[in-house]
């Protein structure tokens, strides 16, 4: 990346009951990523894409409170990742979307349509599922709390099954 300053940021990888997370954090205790190990290219992705640096990873141990509150979320206590301070960069509308899937408290799920309504588009469905798609912050910030107009689980990053369990996990009676 050119004139872009570089970040040195620490990977931790915390094992959960869906898979290895891959857990980025900054200097400050942000969260600046989090995915699923099987999906690390894609989560590189969206890390250099997002962050507004060009990253260096150093394998290491995310602070403990950041740490304890994913370990804790997992062991379900499912509001334990609200409070998590995450930094993204992305577009206003990204940031609008990513911010609104925050809000959608564990055990609920809004359909896209919804989504693009809480940012204040409601015609752009497509466009709030695009942002919803480009989260570098997966379970923190919930994309999987979102699912079709009809009730239908559709796409995750993350795998159909990994987002039937999460929502499973919160609560979610999925029919």
């Amino acid at each position: 990346m050119r004139n872009v300053p570089r970040e040195t940021l620490t990977l931790d990888r915390v094992a959960t009951p869906v898979g290895e997370l891959l857990l980025v954090t900054d200097g400050e205790g942000a969260v600046r990523a989090l995915d699923f190990s099987d999906f690390e290219a894609r989560m590189l992705r969206l890390l250099r894409r997002h962050c507004g640096c060009d990253p260096v990873l150093v394998e290491g141990r995310a602070p403990e409170a950041v740490r304890r509150a994913v370990e804790a979320y997992f062991s379900g206590q499912v509001r334990a990742l609200d409070g998590v301070v995450v930094k993204t960069g992305g577009t206003p509308f990204q940031k609008a979307v990513w911010a609104a899937l925050r809000a959608i408290p564990a055990g609920e799920t809004r359909s896209y349509g919804q989504l693009a309504a809480a940012v204040g588009a409601p015609r752009a469905m497509r466009a709030a599922g695009l942002a919803n798609g480009q989260n570098p912050v997966a379970v923190i910030v919930p994309c999987h709390r979102v699912i079709g107009a009809n009730g239908t689980l559709t796409g995750y990053a993350g795998g159909i099954e990994r987002k039937r369990w999460l929502l499973g996990h919160e609560g979610v009676s999925l029919g």
